[in-house]
């Protein structure tokens, strides 16, 4: 099972006289991981390292840490959790005492670590996209049974005969949802896979 984060989440602990924040967020795609460590980056901070995955892509960042003793253990821990769909900052205020390769690696993966383990998770459902026309006829009957088929609608366009729908359901529930769909519209409704 794959899961993500419910909300924010922040966990901040005291290191050898050092000051580490971590910061997780549930995220969808890059460029809200990118804008979250934008945003949550303190400027006075000596480090802001970061890793975030979404699906088989992940990226992690250093930040002027020595090579792999940051952001890939930050990495490794959401891995490691089976999480997905994350981005997690961890932010260190320098306290004076060095930590050594080791000591680093495990500071930012302990703290990311524990961030991500006090976070409330969510169960993350794959979902693919359907599309469908629906005329006029069949608009109330459609709408009120979408949500009983774990249907959510992503657009809904009118034109002159009815409304072209695109919906996200549950990849294991596209046959059934089809299915449906038609017997509930004696065959007026086709949904088929949308190409992306």
């Amino acid at each position: 099972m794959v899961e993500t984060l419910v909300r924010r989440a922040d966990f901040e602990k005291e290191i050898k006289k050092s000051r580490f924040l971590a910061m997780a967020l549930p995220v969808e795609t890059e460029e809200a991981a990118m804008a979250f460590i934008r945003e949550v980056s303190y400027p006075d901070a000596t480090h802001n390292c970061w890793a975030w995955k979404i699906g088989s892509r992940y990226r992690s960042d250093d930040a002027g840490e020595p090579g792999g003793t940051a952001g890939r253990p930050i990495l490794q821990v959401i891995e490691a959790q089976g999480l997905d769909r994350v981005a997690v900052v961890v932010t260190r205020w320098f306290g004076g005492v060095k930590l050594g390769a080791g000591g680093l690696v495990r500071a930012y993966g302990g703290t990311a670590a524990e961030c991500l383990r006090l976070a409330e998770r969510v169960e993350v459902i794959e979902r693919t996209r359907l599309t469908f026309h629906c005329p006029f006829s069949d608009l109330a009957l459609v709408g009120s049974r979408l949500p009983a088929l774990d249907a959510v609608v992503e657009s809904e366009e009118f034109d002159a005969t009815g409304a072209a729908y695109v919906v996200a359901v549950p990849v294991q529930q596209v046959e059934d949802v089809t299915l449906r769909l038609a017997d509930m519209t004696s065959g007026r409704i086709m949904a088929t896979e949308k190409e992306d």
